[in-house]
């Protein structure tokens, strides 16, 4: 018979399965730090040698890492999803820039139909206060806040998404956006006009999602990275330019 007799999980077990299903929902993320070990037991209502044994498990498995007089804090869980000589290839190659957008135009895409159709109330009300964060830092001249929370925004609508194998890849792919790997994403900010229309594509991905529209969020997805491409190609096309006039420049002064 296929039955056999059921044993009470050990209290480690259970706390072990909780942290993996934080880590994996990107509700840890990578790098942040757990409460004190006195806390933690305390919230989890569990004993210290309990909780120590959970730590120790998550700890060989690379999921936590300890710092000596610092904590626990979560691993670098996305760290190995590029190598680094293929990061080096992404940062010295055009081609990977717009091989990047359109990656993240598809999905994206599908990121943003799913959460109009799968996101709770609460995930939109996390899509909207960041809006409006970027709505509040659209007014000032310095652009690197609302260019931090472009960022933010569209990782809360992957979030919304609710798939797990979605989050972390894309969250990897930000990290990568962010580090300036693909391209300077802050210098598309710099322009008071492109600011605007940065502004206006985000609202429009706002308002299909708290419409809870899947179609129009998508091809508002979609045109505000079709937008991304060509301003993006502009840059690159005006870097190369003005590098061509320093030589004819340098050469003019030369004879």
């Amino acid at each position: 018979m296929p039955f056999h007799k059921i044993e009470a999980e050990k209290l480690s077990h259970s706390v072990v399965r909780q942290v993996e299903l934080l880590i994996l929902r990107g509700i840890l993320r990578p790098g942040e730090r757990l409460p004190s070990e006195r806390e933690l037991s305390e919230k989890l209502g569990v004993s210290r040698p309990s909780l120590r044994e959970a730590v120790a498990d998550l700890q060989a498995r690379g999921l936590l890492i300890s710092r000596p007089n610092s904590g626990i804090f979560v691993g670098d869980v996305l760290g190995s999803a590029f190598a680094p000589a293929l990061i080096q290839l992404f940062a010295s190659h055009d081609e990977a820039v717009f091989d990047y957008i359109a990656f993240r135009r598809d999905m994206e895409g599908l990121a943003a139909e799913r959460a109009a159709r799968m996101a709770s109330d609460t995930d939109l009300q996390v899509i909207s206060t960041i809006f409006a964060k970027m709505e509040a830092a659209h007014q000032k001249r310095d652009p690197t806040d609302e260019a931090e929370l472009d960022a933010s925004f569209h990782m809360a609508i992957i979030e919304a998404s609710h798939n797990v194998v979605m989050l972390h890849m894309m969250r990897s792919m930000y990290d990568l956006l962010r580090g300036g790997v693909f391209y300077n994403r802050q210098m598309m900010f710099r322009n008071r006009i492109t600011r605007d229309q940065l502004l206006d594509q985000h609202r429009a991905i706002n308002s299909g999602l708290q419409r809870r529209d899947p179609a129009a969020t998508r091809a508002a997805v979609e045109a505000h990275m079709d937008y991304v491409h060509s301003a993006q190609s502009d840059q690159i096309r005006a870097e190369r330019n003005e590098a061509i006039a320093r030589q004819r420049l340098d050469h003019e002064n030369t004879r």
